[in-house]
């Protein structure tokens, strides 16, 4: 199988919103790293060190899962704007430690419409939807 790396582009949410709302002049803090795509994780989670420097705020905790099936509680933060290849969304911030790598999950896979290449280690667009992700409303 082999891993896939990609490089994932993040903006604080709240920062954005402050801007568009016209109480600060400032960019929003962004940073760009490596995120390891991982179909088994569910959303997406940064490193401690990560979340530190983007600014982000404690919301509440969740109860996870880990792969040797031990129950831990993980603190959610304050949404980021993800960008990867163009493709964007907001999404909250579940923190693990720096020792881990970056992970990008099954939620912000899917929103954004992206397959995992196994063959090529990569992240392709789905080829369905060259246009940009499909909003199924049913």
């Amino acid at each position: 199988m082999g891993k896939v790396v990609t490089k994932i582009d993040l903006q604080n949410w709240a920062d954005i919103e402050a801007v568009a709302a016209g109480y600060r002049d400032e960019v929003p803090r962004k940073i760009s790293v490596d995120a390891l795509v991982d179909t088994g994780a569910t959303s997406l989670y940064l490193q401690k060190s990560v979340i530190k420097k983007l600014g982000l705020r404690p919301i509440r905790e969740v109860q996870s899962r880990t792969m040797s099936d031990r129950f831990e509680r993980r603190q959610v933060y304050s949404p980021v704007n993800l960008k990867i290849e163009g493709r964007e969304m907001n999404t909250d911030v579940i923190e693990i430690p720096d020792t881990l790598p970056n992970l990008v999950g099954q939620i912000p896979l899917e929103s954004l419409d992206f397959v995992v290449d196994l063959r090529l280690h990569k992240l392709v667009q789905n080829p369905d939807h060259p246009d940009g992700p499909m909003w199924e409303e049913f």
